[in-house]
């Protein structure tokens, strides 16, 4: 269904704005993890509770976005975006004004809200700018939550200097403030929306079997793998999963059409998208502590939080720099081609890690490898799945694929955790033999998503699909050639 046309903002000006709200919720995605052991100190709490201040937010975001890239879809994508940025504006502002650690977490699960920032943007861009431009425009859009993740590690320890660390909310909440007024203006109404209702029932059951096992993903080496507790809720998630998929493909309205899921091009990149995003959160939770460790460990460079966010500069930079240029590679080699070989520069990358780790040049040499594959990655993507769905599921499919990476993120720093603490010195921190076994780990699975990647058709589908099993599915696809 096509809303009634309107005078149309300038699609840069819907740009600017869009790029302003995916900038701010990259920041806090990745501010606050150099600086868990400040707030932990700030509010009063342990290093077991403080963990939560990246779980809630972690699973908030997993819930909500593909939930409100859903609903943009139906009530348009121009409101929820506004809804989007003022829940990342207000739960900034908890988070900044927080004096105890409930109210912190509590801030956290507000802005996990704004998750839904990512789907809506990429629906918007296709609704709104001219065809030719979509690809690039997606591209750059993608790259800045590399990007913003990278700046995040970058700025949070000058900005704890200099500040204090209740300012990472601040100035989020800032930006989060300037971009909903913005949209509120100049960020025009959907002219595309999918009729039917929202299935609470089935929007409930994804939201179980996500936080059953995010909770026991992020929590698992906190209580213990073989736990009862983790163990029966990885048990509950694999019940809950199950029952999601039987209600959506029988629903009359599914949340998430399973139709759709089931589209070979988005299947399989949703499946480099989990297995991509295992690398990349590993990366970015694990290098900071890996130069911060002194030197008399017998690795790492004893650097601060600061000078180690300023090492990782030239990868944010990096990921920017491969957003920019990802429109005018993907018209080229085609986005297929870009995200393999994103996932094989991944896997170089901390292949190099590694093997060679003990000069700072080297580090800073694999991390630029890794800026320009997270910025090619993260744009093939993301054009892959924009252009395999139809215009009226761009929202839940993009905010699924989003969702994937995720859960993804979480398995990765899961695991790789595991791997680095398994020997720990006298001293408190880990074996180099640790680290050196955490980068082989990611180096094989950016692999497994490179070769997963060459089974990706691409697929066009420019029909449009009411969901639901009675409806007849047009998604009769041509492949490119």
């Amino acid at each position: 269904m096509t809303a009634p046309l309107e005078r149309r903002a300038d699609y840069r000006v819907t740009f600017a704005v869009l790029c302003l709200g995916v900038a701010a919720f990259s920041l806090l995605q990745s501010m606050v993890n150099p600086v868990l052991p400040t707030i932990e100190a700030g509010l009063g709490t342990d290093q077991a509770t403080v963990s939560w201040v990246l779980t809630a937010y972690l699973l908030s975001a997993s819930v909500f976005t593909p939930i409100i890239g859903r609903i943009g879809d139906k009530v348009g994508k121009e409101r929820m975006l506004v809804v989007a940025l003022a829940a990342l504006a207000v739960g900034s502002l908890l988070a900044a004004i927080a004096t105890n650690i409930e109210l912190m977490i509590a801030a956290r699960v507000v802005q996990g809200i704004g998750g839904g920032v990512l789907p809506l943007t990429f629906g918007i861009v296709r609704d709104e700018f001219p065809r030719d431009k979509v690809a690039g425009a997606i591209g750059t859009a993608s790259a800045l939550l590399a990007v913003g993740g990278g700046v995040g590690l970058v700025i949070a320890g000058p900005v704890v200097d200099a500040l204090s660390y209740h300012w990472l909310f601040w100035i989020p909440m800032v930006m989060t403030i300037v971009a909903a007024l913005a949209a509120a203006f100049y960020v025009p109404e959907s002219p595309e929306r999918t009729p039917g209702r929202i299935n609470v029932g089935t929007a409930l059951l994804l939201s179980a079997w996500l936080v059953a096992l995010l909770v026991g993903v992020s929590q698992g080496h906190l209580w213990g793998w073989s736990s009862a507790r983790v163990l029966g809720l990885f048990a509950a998630a694999a019940v809950l999963l199950v029952t999601w998929v039987w209600a959506e493909a029988r629903s009359d309205q599914p949340l998430v059409d399973m139709r759709m899921m089931r589209i070979p091009t988005v299947w399989t990149v949703n499946l480099v998208a989990l297995l991509f995003g295992a690398g990349m959160y590993a990366t970015y939770a694990f290098l900071p502590q890996f130069l911060q460790t002194p030197e008399s460990a017998g690795y790492g460079f004893g650097v601060s939080v600061t000078d180690s966010g300023l090492l990782l500069l030239p990868q944010t930079v990096a990921s920017f720099v491969a957003g920019v240029l990802a429109g005018r590679l993907t018209a080229r080699f085609g986005s297929k081609a870009m995200m393999v070989f994103g996932a094989a520069l991944t896997a170089l990358s901390t292949l190099a890690l590694t093997v060679a780790h003990d000069q700072v040049w080297q580090v800073v040499v694999a991390t630029v490898g890794l800026g320009l594959a997270f910025g090619l990655a993260f744009a093939a993507m993301s054009n892959l799945v924009v252009a395999a769905v139809p215009q009226s599921q761009t929202g839940v499919a993009t905010g699924m694929n989003t969702n994937i990476r995720t859960v993804g993120g979480a398995i990765g720093a899961a695991v790789v955790t595991s791997v680095i603490t398994a020997s720990i010195q006298p001293s408190g921190f880990p074996q180099e033999s640790g680290y050196t076994h955490g980068f082989a780990v990611l180096a094989v699975v950016a692999a497994g998503a490179a070769l997963v990647g060459l089974l990706v058709p691409v697929v066009r589908v420019a029909t449009h699909v009411v969901p639901g099993p009675q409806a007849e599915a047009e998604l009769a696809s041509t492949v490119e050639p």
